[in-house]
């Protein structure tokens, strides 16, 4: 099993469970209650229907545990492999109406998470020989990101910032409120100094003219180059010599990402990773 990446605490993984439960079961199960006697025990299997690279098999026991504790999970596959039809993630034994309660929640968590898995997972295997690496966005689905960009992780990409608290974004909006580049550094390191914070600084640049003001200027760790055409990335990848790290981002698409990673970007962004993935088929039997 991976290691959890440090976002997914105990804490976070127990409230986004407590509130998606909650918003599914509200106050019970009336169908399981009705229709399933008490004491009945079953078991079922998760069933692969579809090709693709399974996320979320780590979830799945807690969200089990927090349905019922009594509820035992075999795992037959671990997180990131690649899956066919047929194949068995894992087994759940224990109270029947608790499996039924929360066969939804983990159906729609793996199949969500296994889908960006996978199509990360195919938008990296194209980066294969060159050094970039893929990263997601924050362009998730508002109370999922934790599952969203996990899945990233397990399909072999990178987590970019998880939110506005871990990074210091500097986008073309703050630069042109700021009155500058160099104006947008300059307030942003005088908020760190005022406020004793350590944060990684991303800047982003839309023109060379700013590459050229950025590079000027330094100060951050990693320059993002946004909607750029192949030759001036290039370029930008040249001035920048690498001095700080460089980041393509900007409607970026599966056919254009070995164009752009052979400019020698260090990083490629892609916001499709999460919002655009299609999901995997998975199924709950009961056997």
């Amino acid at each position: 099993m991976q290691p959890l990446p440090t976002y997914l605490t105990d804490e976070a993984l127990a409230t986004f469970i407590r509130t998606a439960l909650a918003e599914d079961v509200g106050d019970g199960d009336h169908s399981a209650l009705a229709a399933i006697p008490a004491e009945a025990r079953n078991r079922a299997r998760l069933l692969v229907k579809g090709s693709g690279v399974l996320a979320g098999v780590a979830l799945a026991p807690r969200i089990f545990a927090a349905v019922d504790e009594a509820l035992q999970v075999r795992e037959a596959l671990p997180d990131g492999t690649r899956v066919q039809p047929g194949d068995v993630a894992f087994v759940v034994e224990g109270p029947a109406r608790s499996i039924l309660t929360a066969e939804r929640l983990v159906l729609n968590c793996m199949q969500r998470m296994s889908g960006i898995a996978t199509y990360t997972a195919r938008l990296t295997e194209l980066l294969a020989g060159t050094k970039t690496r893929l990263l997601d966005t924050r362009k998730t689905t508002p109370n999922f990101r934790l599952c969203e960009k996990w899945a990233v992780l397990i399909g072999g990409g990178v987590n970019h910032r998880y939110g506005l608290f871990d990074m210091i974004m500097l986008k073309d909006n703050h630069v042109d409120y700021a009155g500058g580049v160099a104006a947008a550094l300059a307030a942003t390191h005088a908020y760190l100094a005022r406020t004793g914070r350590q944060l990684p600084i991303v800047l982003e640049t839309r023109t060379l003219e700013e590459v050229q003001q950025a590079v000027a200027a330094g100060g951050f760790q990693r320059l993002m180059l946004d909607n750029m055409t192949l030759a001036q990335m290039h370029e930008a990848v040249g001035l920048v010599a690498g001095r700080f790290e460089t980041e393509a981002s900007g409607g970026i698409t599966e056919q254009t990402l070995a164009a752009v990673a052979a400019t020698g970007v260090d990083y490629i962004s892609v916001g499709a990773l999460t919002h655009s993935a299609d999901i995997l088929d998975l199924s709950l039997k009961a056997f």
